[in-house]
Parts: structure tokens; C-alpha cells; sequence
């Protein structure tokens, strides 16, 4: 399976009489680009903005992020979810580079929604503060949902899909400033080329722990909840078969964005053949019984196993209690003689004192954390807010608060805010993404 995706880099992004890209510069047709946001008559208010890095904007509810993109030949972009299904991961694609569709409320939020500040101190803690961000903020006639905690939010997550694609189209007809080849062959073909070096798997667990459906990640428009693990080539999650759902505490989310570019696959693509043979991914899923993680789990180190796999990574969306199918996974995967390493992040407390991962076994020794869920962060008043601010404590946001007997309201009266880490969109970066480092005391 050989896939090229033909890059172009946007150096600036305004608003103009046509949607093209020149040298460098995305221009966007507003109306036009709104006309494809309302073609689903559940967005009731749209607008669209344009934030770029140090840009003094505080954004929330942020329910999504994705990069623009062309799929040759007109197929979607994101087969079986807008658009026939077709597969994935071959042929050519396009893509708008260090920019993002990010999608946000214009005034509801809940417990799957986070924040993103463009400057100051908050910028830190996410990847998306260094993007160029078309900001498609907007409200729906979902009554259903609105002042539900747990929100599907499908009809914003589907208009920055559409969104998404019309901007990609800017971009047909050019040749790309790069093209990356992304080819592994079939790992029968690379027997004897690569036999001395280690075979890896990268095992995911994407967000899949609800029953009804909406709510999860979604592999070719199919709800993950449904699947059981499968092996899938690393070109497919790179190229549109999977989007994020909305279900996780926001810093443990991993967004569209995240899987179009997972770091986790490129690294693994760049050591290929030169430390390691990259076998592949196992998507796998998170479930709620015991019997269905220990279920999973055995699926996964048999696949793994089946493939020659001598070392596995391991990465969770989420934590809690995707943390026990994450430790099965670990446990079973040693047991079958593959060296395993987790990727995940923590829920130590506020203090951070608590136990890190809610299952724990002594299988499991090579862990790597991105960072504290429960930390505290304060971060000072935004000249803009681009959403809601009061949504962060109204709402029941995973991070925030209407009010804590110690520490007052999460949004002060000036502004300032205090919340945990978890409220911080897709803060931990998980895919790889993390601007955390460890330190030694």
C-alpha cells in the first residue's frame, strides 16, 4: 500500500473574493465557506475567524480540529463518514500544512470540549496554539443535547468535516511543494531484507468505551464500540479511516488532526528499515466489562504474536477505566514475549499523590507519561474569547467548575480562569504531540 501526500505549507490565511492558495497564502471566500457549514439545517449560527500563534484568543468549547485536505480523484476525504466508503491509506492526497479547522461552540460546552489559548502562558500546553487555525465557531438547534454534560455534538463535528474538504479544494489542481512517500510492503515481501531487525507493532486504543452510538471514534464511519481488534496499515489512519469522537475528558482526546498526522506513526515510518521493521498498527478498542477487556487484550498479543512482533508500543485515549483494558493489553503482550512500552497519560491528583493508572501490574515497567489529567493550571485574562468563557464552569467541561469550596469559580469575574489540565484540548498529546518533559528531584 503506497500513499503520497503532497504537502502545502500555509504561511497565511485571509479572508477574500475566492478560495485559493498562492505561494503560500490561503484566501477563504467567507460566505461561500459558510454556505457549506449550513448545508445541515441543525447549525442555526456560524461565523468563521481566523487566529494565527500569539494571537491574544482564548478558545472554548473546542470540540474538534482537523487539516484541510483533497483526496485525488474527488473521493471524501473521510470515506464512510462523508462520503462513499472506499479504502484508505493509497493513491494521492493533499493537505494543507501548519494550519488546522478547529471547531468550537458558540456557547454550549460540555464534559468532551477543552480550551486552547493562542499566547501567554496557556499556549504551552497545546499543540494547537502553534497553528494556523480557521475557527468555524457556531450553534445548533440540538435542544436534546444542549444542556446535556455528554454531548454527541454531530452536526459541528460533521460541518467541520465539510468544511474541511470545501478548503482542501483550493488546492487541486497544484503541485504540491512536497510529496511524502508513505509505503510499507507486505511483511511477507520483507522477510529476508529485514530479518535482522526487531519487528514492532503500534498498538492504539481510540476512544470506544460507549454503547449508544455517536459518541466514539469512528473507523470508516463504523462505531469502534462494534469492532474487535484488527490489524490495519499505518497509511489508512493517516489517511481519513479514522475521526474522533466525542466522548474523552478534552486533554486526553485525540483529535482528527492528531490522526491524519500521528508522530507516533511517522517515527515509527522513519525507523523503518533502519532500526526496526514496522509491522503495522492494531487498532484495538476500550470496553466497559472485564471478560471484553481481558477479551481484547488476548486478540491483540495474538495478532501481535502471529506478525513476528518482538517489541509493541501501546497508547490509550484516556484513562480511568480505559486504563484496565490499557494494562491488559501491556500484561498480555509481555506474556507473550514482546517487550512492550505504554504511552498514556496520568490521573495522580491535584497533589499528585494518587496512583497513576487506575490498574497497575508489575508487567507493565516501561511506561511513558505525558503529564498530570488533575493538575492545576491558572492561566490570566484573554483580550479575546473566541466561544463562551462561562462554558468552562457552566457546562460540566472535564477541567472546570462552577465552584470548589477552596479555590472559588474556575472563571473569575476578570476573566482569569483555574482549571485542571483535563480541560486543555488534546493538552497531553498522547499521538506523540506532547510539549511536556520529565524532570528529576
Amino acid at each position: 500500500m503506497k500513499l503520497e501526500l503532497g504537502n502545502f505549507p500555509v504561511k497565511e490565511i485571509e479572508f477574500g473574493e475566492q478560495t485559493a492558495y498562492q505561494d503560500g497564502t490561503l484566501t477563504i471566500n467567507k460566505e461561500e465557506a459558510l454556505s457549506v457549514v449550513y448545508e445541515d439545517d441543525h447549525i442555526i449560527d456560524a461565523d468563521l475567524k481566523i487566529v494565527e500563534p500569539g494571537d491574544e484568543v482564548r478558545l472554548v468549547p473546542v470540540k474538534e480540529a482537523i487539516e484541510p485536505r483533497y483526496r485525488e480523484g474527488g473521493g471524501p476525504v473521510f470515506p464512510g463518514v462523508t462520503g462513499e466508503l472506499m479504502q484508505a491509506g493509497e493513491g494521492q492526497t493533499k493537505a494543507l500544512k501548519d494550519m488546522s479547522v478547529l471547531v468550537v461552540g458558540k456557547h454550549w460546552g460540555g464534559f468532551q470540549d477543552g480550551l486552547i489559548d493562542m499566547a501567554g502562558e496557556g499556549a504551552k500546553y497545546t499543540y494547537f496554539s502553534r497553528l494556523k487555525n480557521v475557527v468555524l465557531v457556531a450553534d445548533t438547534d440540538e435542544e436534546f443535547e444542549k444542556r446535556e454534560q455528554q454531548k454527541k455534538n454531530r452536526a459541528l463535528r460533521w460541518a467541520g468535516m465539510r468544511l474541511s474538504e470545501y478548503l482542501g479544494r483550493a488546492v487541486k489542481d497544484l503541485e504540491p511543494e512536497e510529496v511524502q512517500e508513505l509505503e510499507l510492503p507486505p511483511i511477507a515481501d520483507r522477510i529476508c531484507e529485514l530479518e535482522d531487525l526487531p519487528g514492532v507493532v503500534l498498538v492504539l486504543q481510540p476512544q470506544s468505551q460507549m454503547e449508544e452510538d455517536g459518541y466514539n471514534d469512528l473507523s470508516y464511519g463504523w462505531d469502534t464500540n462494534h469492532m474487535l481488534p484488527t490489524l490495519m496499515h499505518p497509511n489508512e489512519v493517516l489517511d481519513g479511516a479514522m475521526i474522533s469522537g466525542s466522548f474523552m475528558p478534552c486533554s486526553s482526546k485525540w483529535s482528527t488532526y492528531d490522526f491524519q498526522n500521528f508522530p507516533l506513526i511517522r517515527k515509527l515510518y522513519e525507523e523503518h528499515g533502519e532500526t526496526l521493521n514496522f509491522l503495522g498498527v492494531i487498532m484495538s478498542n476500550l470496553n466497559v466489562s472485564l471478560e471484553e477487556k481481558e477479551r481484547s487484550a488476548q486478540f491483540v498479543a495474538q495478532i501481535a504474536s502471529t506478525l513476528g512482533a518482538e517489541g509493541a508500543i501501546v497508547a490509550e485515549e484516556g484513562y480511568g477505566n480505559p486504563d484496565a483494558d490499557y494494562t491488559a493489553c501491556l500484561v498480555a503482550l509481555e506474556e507473550a514475549g514482546i517487550d512492550t512500552v505504554g504511552v498514556s497519560n496520568e490521573a495522580t491528583g491535584r497533589d499528585g499523590t494518587s496512583q497513576p493508572l487506575v490498574a497497575m501490574d508489575p508487567k507493565a515497567d516501561a511506561l511513558v507519561s505525558t503529564g498530570n489529567v488533575s493538575e492545576l493550571i491558572e492561566l490570566p485574562p484573554m483580550e479575546t474569547v473566541i466561544g463562551e468563557l462561562e462554558a468552562l464552569a457552566r457546562d460540566g467541561l472535564s477541567g472546570g467548575w462552577e465552584d470548589d469550596e477552596e479555590l472559588g469559580p474556575s472563571v473569575r469575574e476578570d476573566g482569569s480562569i483555574i482549571m485542571e489540565n483535563n480541560a486543555m484540548f488534546c493538552g497531553d498529546g498522547v499521538t506523540g504531540w506532547s510539549t511536556k518533559t520529565m524532570k528529576e528531584f
